[in-house]
């Protein structure tokens, strides 16, 4: 297969990644999950948010297709991660996306195949992250982390979570 054309970028700066309330920041689920960006049995990944809002439109918008409420997922802990990747695959508009044969992002699992093909060709490519515009909030960009180990050096947790009880308001721009 032959590389794919994307543009390389570094990525230093902080995005915010919510879990389950008490669960450790480097919590991995007993079975690794799918995500649309990868597949767990190829490669697992964190996602996170360039800002909360962005965070809770992706949970929302989860949600939504199983058809529970946001406070069935509360409460949560809103962690920010300094972020340090010096190699991360630039996917975050249209045009980024359409030059690895990619449709702008909806919210729908439809697309999962084709954007989990690309993920993990990058993965092969050594990338080690993807920086993609939010299917949930198409103006905003999630941080899609590659990890191999529980811990991933460039992504560091910084000090205490926010714990979140209350749903927050639905995001401005927010589509599900």
């Amino acid at each position: 297969m032959l590389p794919l054309d994307v543009d390389v970028g570094a990525v230093h700066d902080v995005f915010v990644r919510h879990i389950a309330h008490g669960a450790s920041p480097l919590y991995e689920p007993p079975d690794p999950a799918d995500g649309r960006w990868q597949r767990g049995s190829v490669v697992e990944a964190w996602y996170l948010a360039d800002e909360p809002d962005t965070a809770w439109a992706e949970l929302y918008r989860a949600l939504a297709g199983t058809g529970l409420a946001p406070a069935h997922a509360l409460p949560r802990d809103l962690w920010r991660w300094r972020i340090d990747f010096d190699c991360v695959a630039l996917l975050d508009s249209d045009e980024r996306l359409a030059r690895v044969g990619l449709p702008a992002p909806l919210p729908t699992q439809a697309q999962w195949p084709a954007c989990q093909a690309i993920g993990e060709a990058l993965y092969a490519e050594r990338f080690e992250a993807l920086l993609v515009a939010s299917a949930a909030r198409p103006a905003h960009r999630n941080l899609v982390v590659f990890r191999t180990e529980r811990q991933v050096a460039s992504c560091t947790p910084q000090s205490s979570p926010v714990q979140i009880d209350d749903a927050p308001p639905v995001a401005r721009g927010m589509r599900t």
